[in-house]
């Protein structure tokens, strides 16, 4: 747990240097991920224990490349390095480095060690070293960037127990700088020692030239008495630049060797073949196919193991428990309404760690670097398929990613349109209704018809992001331009343990998430289902037996009819019957209403919102939920509720339905006013509802 007894260790870096990694190896599983406060910019503490008998708190920093920050991720860094009131606050830095780029990940430590923070320097991938030619002189780097230096792996466990023995004696390493940066100005920053004499000088410097302010100063005597033009500003950042860079060339002159007879590299021939403008599309295309179908194939069995032991959990809590209303709640609400959501849990966790590989592998960077010529076209930055991309997991951390994108159309655009991606709450409704409506049957002896349903039903939502976004870019008169950069990282194989970290990270968040959401509105919704106003509700049994006297109905049909009787007549069902005239040409009935109505607080209610309607009554409680799905027979036509027609529409209504309340929170907070998010639910509500009706009239 975090305390404030423990060691603070800041993890800081560039992107794709392996921070991450290092991460995982020092905490493991002890990880809790949130956000900075006041701003929706991702955080991961963790927490691990060091030699003698000490602990660390590790906080796992947003990837910079300097400390003058361009984003709102990047000045995260910067405000925490210069707020010692910050509980956070660390009392060593650990800049981790990438081996075969340690010219320009150097740029970021000298910075740091200007703090007078006591930094460590980590060196990763040293299991690369032998195979690209480098060798290192430890002790000379060591002196002349006056640190200490773990040369670790964090792919193969190397050097991780040295590196936990230099945080334990972070007090002996060095805190003075390793280079005089003033030197770009000697005039102007001496004139600012005298002024300031009590001041780091690195620390007033930032404060001059970024948006920060953590030195209990007035920030406007420091401008207004050195005031500089912004152009002079910027040349003097250019000038510390390079002084910085000279600085590290001379001493990996010295303390850095490479042997180019050894080093081979087959990256460049894998990278003209992956961002190739033809090949590098199939491939992408060929490698979500297999995604989508392994995904269908994989889980089927975990699936329908879950799915069959929560039936008979709700049957042995109706058999065993006393009968009477907790008994009731708990077979025919909780249990069966947090079912409908675990049983999705292998299908999610199998995307996940897809994605995860893909990261991992340095694929992803390839990814986002081919979908920038597309992107361009319709008016997004590069950056945007960053949030599109993360977008399959979650439109809330999406949204927040575009904090990178520094012009404001483009961003914007990309917070509007990113909803239309699937996230992984729209899978449970993909799942059921895909396993319901979609034969189980092969194409050529190969193609999955439900992964490939599955898989089109992705594109669709993606092809719908990119159309908008070209409709909003002509839309909307905002002006300005941004250039996209995107580092490409070497490929790697991807490290197990990163890959289940990530999984089970992300999966517990999603079950905890939804969970907590899902149980309170299965309790909510048992209690409106279970009663109701009005006679017809009150004496639904004598209501049934008069109405069934020319034909006695046996005592299974009768306990289902009377059910019915009372379900019908319920809170729930008037609220439902309400509703039906407007979803009734959709294909739906009053209950899939219902379910749409509560999956506006999560999309993956809608699932656990039939489970809990439909074993409300039931004297079946073994029966599994799909298969109570697939009985349904809509009450005047006589035909199942959900067949091909209303499937189809139901899996149109939820690619493009907003049907998330955190979503429209989350683009409120980041547009700071709630015309766009307004606007965007009127939207995406509007094209649903008519793509479904389209669909089902032409279907049925």
């Amino acid at each position: 747990m975090l305390s404030s007894h423990n060691i603070n260790v800041a993890l800081i870096g560039n992107p794709n240097v392996g921070k991450t990694s290092v991460f995982n190896q020092l905490t493991g599983l002890n990880q809790q991920v949130g956000n900075y406060p006041g701003i929706t910019v991702e955080k991961k503490i963790g927490f691990c224990r060091l030699p003698n008998n000490y602990k660390a708190n590790i906080l796992d920093l947003p990837g910079t490349y300097s400390l003058n920050a361009s984003s709102i991720d990047e000045n995260v860094v910067i405000e925490l390095l210069l707020n010692k009131n910050d509980k956070l606050y660390p009392d060593v830095a650990l800049v981790v480095t990438d081996v075969e780029n340690l010219k320009r990940n150097l740029l970021l430590f000298t910075q740091i060690k200007d703090l007078e923070i006591p930094t460590i320097l980590v060196i990763n991938m040293a299991d690369r070293m032998k195979h690209k030619g480098i060798s290192l002189d430890v002790p000379f780097l060591e002196e002349k960037l006056k640190t200490k230096i773990a040369l670790i792996s964090s792919r193969k466990g190397t050097g991780i127990e040295e590196l936990k023995q230099l945080i334990v004696s972070y007090k002996s390493i060095p805190k003075e700088p390793c280079l005089n940066a003033s030197i770009i100005d000697e005039e102007y920053f001496e004139s600012l020692r005298k002024t300031f004499p009590n001041q780091l000088l690195y620390k007033l410097w930032l404060v001059i030239t970024q948006d920060v302010n953590f030195l209990n100063l007035d920030r406007n005597e420091i401008r207004n008495s050195y005031t500089k033009s912004h152009s002079d500003l910027k040349r003097l950042q250019q000038k510390e630049t390079i002084k910085r860079y000279q600085f590290i060339n001379d001493v990996l002159k010295e303390g850095l060797k490479i042997d180019t007879s050894i080093a081979k590299d087959f990256r460049s021939v894998l990278d003209r073949v992956l961002t190739h403008k033809v090949w590098g599309y199939a491939i992408f295309f060929f490698i979500l196919f297999g995604i989508f179908q392994s995904i269908f194939e994989w889980s089927k069995i975990p699936m329908d193991f879950i799915d069959s032991s929560f039936a008979s959990l709700s049957a042995l809590a109706s058999e065993k428990l006393p009968a009477g209303v907790l008994t009731n709640l708990i077979a025919q609400g909780i249990i069966p309404g947090i079912g409908g959501i675990l049983i999705f849990i292998p299908q999610i966790a199998f995307l996940f760690m897809f994605i995860s590989i893909l990261e991992e592998s340095g694929y992803m960077s390839r990814v986002v670097f081919l979908m920038d010529k597309i992107m361009r076209k319709f008016g997004l930055s590069g950056k945007s398929i960053v949030p599109l991309i993360s977008g399959t997991a979650c439109a809330i951390p999406a949204i927040m990613a575009t904090r990178n994108i520094e012009n404001w159309k483009e961003r914007l655009i990309t917070i509007l349109v990113t909803p239309f991606t699937t996230c992984s709450a729209r899978l449970p409704v993909y799942a059921i209704i895909i396993a319901l409506v979609i034969p189980e049957k092969r194409v050529f002896g190969i193609v999955n018809m439900q992964g490939l349903t599955l898989m089109l039903l992705y594109l669709l939502g993606f092809g719908m992001a990119i159309f908008s976004a070209y409709i909003l870019n002509k839309i909307l008169k905002i002006k300005g331009k941004t250039y996209f950069i995107v580092e490409m990282p070497n490929y790697k194989l991807p490290m197990f343990k990163n890959v289940a970290i990530n999984v089970i990270e992300k999966t517990k968040a999603f079950i905890f998430g939804a969970g907590k959401i899902i149980l309170a509105i299965s309790i909510v919704l048992w209690f409106l289902a279970s009663y109701g106003p009005g006679e017809k509700f009150k004496n639904a049994e004598k209501i049934v037996i008069e109405k069934n006297q020319a034909k006695p109905l046996s005592t299974s049909e009768l306990r289902n009819a009377i059910a019915s009787q009372k379900l019908e007549n319920s809170y729930i069902g008037l609220m439902g019957k309400t509703i039906e005239p407007v979803i009734s040409p959709l294909g739906y009935d009053w209950k899939i209403g219902v379910a749409i109505i509560s999956s506006f607080a999560a999309r993956e209610v809608f699932v656990g919102t039939l489970a809990t309607i439909y074993s409300v009554g039931d004297s079946n409680n073994d029966t599994t939920i799909r298969n109570k799905m697939q009985a349904e027979i809509h009450p005047e036509t006589g035909q199942k509720i959900f067949n091909f027609a209303s499937g189809i529409s139901l899996l149109l209504f939820y690619a493009f339905a907003m049907q998330c309340a955190s979503t429209i929170a989350i683009t409120k907070k980041e547009t700071n006013s709630w015309k766009w998010p307004l606007g965007q639910l009127l939207f995406m509500s509007s094209l649903a509802y008519l793509v479904a009706l389209i669909a089902f009239q032409i279907l049925n």
